[in-house]
């Protein structure tokens, strides 16, 4: 029996955790939930909710966790099973103090006999997410190579960094991958299993003495599945705590833990060593049967059917009639852990400290300061303009639309070298430059932000860098590839259309252009770290844009708009650009027009005077668009700051 629970298999450990022991303890929790606060605010306005209504239904508070006692510490693995909506979740919520919408009504986590806290959990805890949270275009070894610069203490070496990588590759068996992109679901890179290795990588890095995973072999096959939990046992041989919670794994998996926490609708049914489980139910008149799966079996014996009301009133008893008896059992035990014989429990102990003497100690600094925020702009930085040239599909197809647009106009507009464009034709082609292409850029940057929200949200929660060094990583990150997308589609454009040939007037044109397209840039940024979902956010940048195209003076002229929109054309970028261009083209040339036999020679001064476009000198509109632009990364940097960068999947 003892070799079916304490497999053979690959014991080396490249490093351990070297910090004392951890002991974490749950005492009589009971946690109850919010269900209205967990449904996003636009799908309640979506549903005509008025916001007085949302959290003020009474049948909405739901109590998930009751008396709920355990202990465990380092050197164990704590398996957390059970059926959908059995509150394992919402457990490694309140343990890592993310139990938003819920309150805790009794009892307390106590992490070596301190209440957790919020700076506690991040000093001694490591998460690990369900969903993996990665750059798609960065290589393993460079992906945690850029965490180890982020989330190692500032006076390690860049030497001693490496090598914390290359044995946290070492240790989760990674190496044959290390120079592989992580990949996503749309780039094809290293399989789940690795992936969802490199996710516990991110976090093994900084060392951590308890690791916390939350359904980590989900969408894996049974194999990499398998292989993965033997990769968490061995890291809890080397002295950490984990936790992690999974639905029912196979039997094979299920062998592997030391300790398993059976839940079912918030009741703890069982908790215990796992192989004393059958055991224990088998002396309460549920055997398992022959060739059965434990972890199957015991969990569909928990389980609330819902299909009738009898059935589930059944299953419900049943239920309660199981925790009463376990904790009738339990309750005189220091550690509410159920076992056959205190030599098994002492027996395992001694295994684990046994393999934790033969490993390797590392370092393990909690109290260190963290690099500052210069360092981790510069990092950010790298990591930032690694990720984005290395998708070259995404920049080849914006420059490839930026050009082809170009040559449309631009082609469209050929022809008059001699004659010249008319006074109608050159203000329709100056307005269509600046407004056409910007729209492209802003469902553009919204659909990359959103795609990056959840990676961002995470590392922000986890304190792996504060928002100022994110915000200017991404502002100047992000800047050569705006510059060349503008020179791509802002040059073939002047030249074909046979704008002015002057090299001055080229440049200041040149410019007008830049500065918009960036506005536009400007304020997708903002769009989309405002609000929480992709439709969302393309919503609010269609409506902006719309306006500022609708109020920038070529549609209707400026002198017609009523207040309203009068005013909204104050801040359109396109109303700006619009008028510098048209100043830049007009002020110094001369437009000839016939009438029968009779020319007319037209100063273009006149232009701009019958297009309300002379208001202002040609530097204010420079220095307005340079005003909105600012103004639009002011907002984006509060957005950052004080906005919860929630996506969809962590609602």
């Amino acid at each position: 029996r003892d070799s079916i629970f304490h497999p053979e298999e690959d014991n080396s450990l490249y490093f351990t955790y070297s910090g004392k022991s951890n002991v974490l303890e749950v005492k009589e929790l009971n946690y109850q939930v919010n269900t209205a606060s967990q449904i996003p605010w636009y799908e309640n306005l979506a549903q005509m909710k008025m916001p007085w209504t949302w959290k003020s239904d009474p049948h909405s508070r739901v109590t998930v966790i009751q008396n709920l006692n355990l202990k465990v510490r380092s050197g164990q693995m704590l398996a957390i099973i059970g059926t959908t909506a059995g509150g394992k979740t919402s457990l490694l919520d309140v343990i890592t103090c993310r139990d938003h919408g819920g309150k805790i009504k009794s009892g307390q986590v106590m992490i070596n006999d301190k209440p957790t806290t919020p700076q506690l959990v991040r000093k001694c805890i490591a998460h690990v997410r369900q969903d993996d949270r990665l750059l798609p275009h960065l290589t393993v070894r460079e992906t945690l190579l850029f965490v180890a610069k982020l989330r190692l203490p500032k006076f390690f070496s860049d030497s001693q960094r490496k090598k914390r990588v290359e044995d946290v590759i070492a240790e989760l068996r990674l190496r044959q991958c290390a120079n592989t992109r992580v990949g996503n679901e749309y780039l094809r890179g290293v399989s789940g299993g690795e992936r969802r290795r490199v996710s516990i990588g991110v976090q093994l890095l900084w060392n951590p003495g308890i690791l916390i995973l939350d359904e980590p072999t989900s969408g894996l096959d049974s194999f990499t599945a398998h292989n993965l939990v033997i990769t968490l046992s061995r890291l809890a041989r080397g002295n950490r705590l984990v936790l992690l919670s999974l639905h029912q794994p196979r039997s094979d998996i299920f062998q592997l833990f030391d300790l398993v926490l059976l839940m079912t609708s918030g009741l703890t049914a069982y908790c215990g060593t796992a192989k004393d489980m059958v055991q224990y139910f088998t002396e309460l008149g549920y055997p398992c049967p022959r060739y059965s799966n434990p972890a199957d079996f015991y969990v569909d014996l928990t389980s609330i059917d819902k299909q009738t009301a009898e059935k589930e009133m059944e299953s419900q008893k049943r239920a309660n009639t199981l925790a009463n008896l376990f904790l009738e059992k339990v309750k005189h035990f220091d550690d509410f852990l159920w076992k056959a014989t205190e030599g098994d429990n002492t027996d395992t102990t001694v295994i684990k400290q046994r393999n934790s003497e033969e490993v390797i100690n590392m370092s393990h600094h909690l109290n260190d300061q963290l690099p500052g925020a210069l360092k981790q702009f510069t990092i950010l930085l790298s990591r930032q303009v690694s990720n984005d040239f290395r998708d070259l599909s995404r920049l080849l197809i914006h420059g490839f639309e930026a050009l082809l647009m170009s040559l449309l106009i631009g082609f469209l507009y050929y022809g008059h070298e001699k004659n010249g464009l008319s006074i109608r034709d050159t203000t329709a082609l100056l307005y269509m430059t600046s407004a056409l292409i910007p729209f492209t850029i802003i469902l553009d940057v919204i659909a990359k932000c959103h795609s990056e929200r959840a990676m961002l949200y995470h590392d922000l929660e986890g304190g792996m860098y504060s928002v100022s060094p994110y915000f200017f990583a991404k502002i100047l990150g992000e800047l050569p590839e705006h510059c060349i997308f503008v020179v791509i589609y802002g040059i073939p454009i002047y030249w074909l259309a046979n704008l002015v040939p002057d090299p001055e007037h080229f440049l200041l044109n040149f410019l007008l252009l830049w500065l918009a397209v960036y506005s536009a840039r400007a304020m997708a940024l903002w769009v989309a770290a405002l609000l929480p979902t992709l439709q969302l956010s393309a919503f609010l940048g269609n409506v902006l844009f719309t306006s500022f195209y609708l109020s920038g003076g070529f549609v209707i002229s400026l002198n017609s708009l009523w207040t309203v929109p009068f005013w909204v054309s104050k801040i359109s970028f396109l109303r700006w650009n619009f008028e510098g261009m048209v100043q830049v083209q007009f002020t110094d040339t001369t437009y000839e027009m016939t009438n029968g036999n009779i020319t007319y020679q037209i100063p273009g001064k006149l232009v701009t005077q019958a297009l309300d476009l002379d208001s202002h000198p040609l530097y204010v509109s420079y220095l307005v668009l340079t005003g909105i632009i600012c103004s639009f990364l002011l907002l984006y940097y509060l957005s950052l700051r004080f906005i919860k960068q929630k996506s969809t999947q962590d609602w």
